[in-house]
């Protein structure tokens, strides 16, 4: 069971990656009482600074323990997976930026004039990532993209960086992030591919689910043949967003 586990009684509980993402979703109002929140984890110093540059740009949103409680969260959900370190300090402080402007896009304290769209692999590291590429390349930056895995890899895969370069599509830093409840409710469009029910539904979103094979259990052929249908459904997108496609002749 994801994101559970069992005591010596055999009761099950959320583990702290299920509380860091989903805590409000597991936490509903019963007559049991709430679960403890995730115990605290030492953080480097390197941490404080992201907290205080984050904390003035979201000054006027967000209060300084909102935005330090969300980078203590990002930090601890990629550190249990990054393989590579050396990056993690720069990826926890996009990873909870950008978390932060989902929350305050699902709360309604900033207002957006371009669709939001959510893709969801299992582990963004090869097709959501792909279609992420494919959307911001193809709007010419008239949709706001973001991607995320139910169960994500330590690392972006080399393969699909080119992949994309060969027609000429760039990933532009991306790496795996876990899913959260935060970008789930900040998007219009929540698009899912072979990641089953790990994505919580919410109302008022358009939920679609992508058919497509793994790309990063086939060949380099196979993986070229999910990137061009990838292409194809995210043109198709574009059609259903009224959006006209930018440099749609590659």
């Amino acid at each position: 069971m994801t994101g559970l586990i069992r005591d010596s009684d055999g009761v099950t509980t959320p583990t702290v990656d299920a509380w860091v993402r989903f805590g409000r979703l597991l936490a509903s109002e019963s007559i049991q009482p709430a679960a403890p929140a995730p115990a605290a984890t030492a953080l480097p110093p390197g941490v404080a600074t992201i907290v205080s540059d984050l904390a003035y740009r979201f000054n006027s949103t967000f209060s300084r323990e909102t935005v330090a409680s969300y980078v203590a969260q990002s930090f601890l959900l990629l550190s249990q997976r990054a393989r590579v370190r050396e990056h993690l300090l720069t990826m926890t402080a996009r990873y909870a930026a950008d978390r932060l402007d989902a929350l305050a896009t699902a709360q309604g304290l900033s207002l957006r004039d371009t669709p939001e769209v959510l893709f969801v692999c299992v582990q963004n590291a090869g097709r959501s990532q792909m279609a992420g590429a494919f959307l911001r390349h193809l709007s010419g930056g008239k949709v706001h993209v973001r991607t995320a895995g139910s169960s994500p890899a330590e690392t972006s895969h080399p393969r699909v960086e080119v992949a994309l370069a060969e027609v000429g599509v760039e990933l532009w830093g991306e790496f795996p992030k876990p899913l959260t409840e935060d970008v789930v409710r900040a998007a219009d469009y929540v698009i899912t591919m072979g990641c089953g029910d790990a994505c919580p539904v919410f109302p008022g979103r358009r939920y679609m689910e992508w058919d497509l094979a793994d790309p990063l259990e086939l060949d380099d052929q196979g993986l070229r043949v999910v990137r061009d249908d990838i292409r194809r459904r995210v043109l198709g997108l574009l059609v259903e967003l009224s959006i006209e496609p930018q440099d749609a002749s590659r």
